[in-house]
């Protein structure tokens, strides 16, 4: 990101507002995937998709999460 000249970077909010709007997007479209491959992992039953797609819903909710109470 470009920034003009003199003008310091806020350490607390590095990123543009759409920037993180577009990374909360993610989280948030990442548990309806998670879901819909859950399903697909359980329907074909194979555990390495059951096992990511856990993952990929549990890492939203927490980042959502983290985001929103403001934890770290």
């Amino acid at each position: 990101m470009r920034w003009r000249e003199g003008q310091e970077v806020d350490p607390n909010n590095p990123y543009a507002e759409s920037t993180h709007m577009m990374l909360d997007m993610a989280y948030w479209m990442s548990i309806p995937i998670g879901l819909v491959l859950l399903w697909m992992g359980i329907k074909g039953r194979v555990m390495w998709l059951k096992v990511w797609s856990v993952g990929l819903m549990f890492l939203g909710v927490g980042i959502l999460l983290n985001d929103y109470f403001d934890l770290l």
